[in-house]
């Protein structure tokens, strides 16, 4: 009888060990992709435009599974410097070109050397400068910019523009004469034009070539 509870323990014993000895998921995470989005990068219509971008980094990982924003944790890196890039926010630095944007992070297990790498780029134009994406000395480029306190939109006809949907800033044939329209969204009214020659809520734009016309349309609030 003594031998059949010794061998209970024994076999206890060796149960438990088995399962505490299995490995621990929660310390054993493992990160095996990196997703960047947007996925299809930015295109700035102009260098010296100062627009802004915003990159997020997704993560996913195994044991257990999950999908985690690692924006913020990433190391961001851009291969030229048209731009530069902080914790996903890309910002022109008044050049032209394009660059591949990367987020990098340590996959979690193995060492720091195994990286992660997720890609995306981004591609600043300039039509002044026929070497530049974009460039051409045959065309010209509107660039539309909708102010105020109010909302609405901006389209070119011939089209082109849709702003601040599609489009803010298209190319043109040079000496095209461009008529763009503002109609204002709920609650607002049009207010005024700056960069063309104005027509009530319309207004006309001769396109320079290999120049830029900037426009701004304002819209009021109540």
């Amino acid at each position: 009888m003594k031998r059949s509870y010794i061998g209970l323990a024994l076999s206890a014993v060796v149960v438990v060990g088995a399962v505490l000895g299995l490995p621990s998921c929660g310390h054993d995470q493992k990160l095996v992709s990196l997703t960047v989005q947007p996925s299809g990068g930015f295109v700035f219509p102009v260098p010296d435009s100062g627009a802004t971008g915003q990159y997020t980094a997704t993560g996913t990982y195994i044991h257990p599974p999950a999908t985690k924003d690692v924006t913020s944790q990433a190391t961001w890196a851009v291969d030229d410097n048209v731009v530069s890039i902080k914790a996903g926010l890309v910002t022109t630095n008044g050049s032209c070109g394009s660059a591949d944007v990367s987020a990098t992070m340590p996959e979690g297990t193995g060492g720091a050397s195994n990286i992660v790498i997720g890609y995306s780029f981004v591609t600043v134009k300039d039509p002044t400068n026929k070497n530049c994406p974009g460039g051409s000395a045959t065309n010209g480029e509107l660039v539309v910019t909708p102010a105020g306190t109010g909302v609405g939109t901006v389209t070119s006809q011939p089209g082109g523009i849709s702003c601040p949907g599609t489009t803010c800033g298209a190319q043109f044939p040079a000496g095209d004469l461009v008529t763009l329209t503002a109609s204002p969204g709920a609650n607002s009214s049009f207010g005024s034009w700056t960069g063309c020659t104005p027509n009530g809520n319309q207004c006309t734009v001769t396109i320079l070539g290999g120049g830029i016309v900037n426009v701004t349309a304002t819209f009021n609030s109540p």
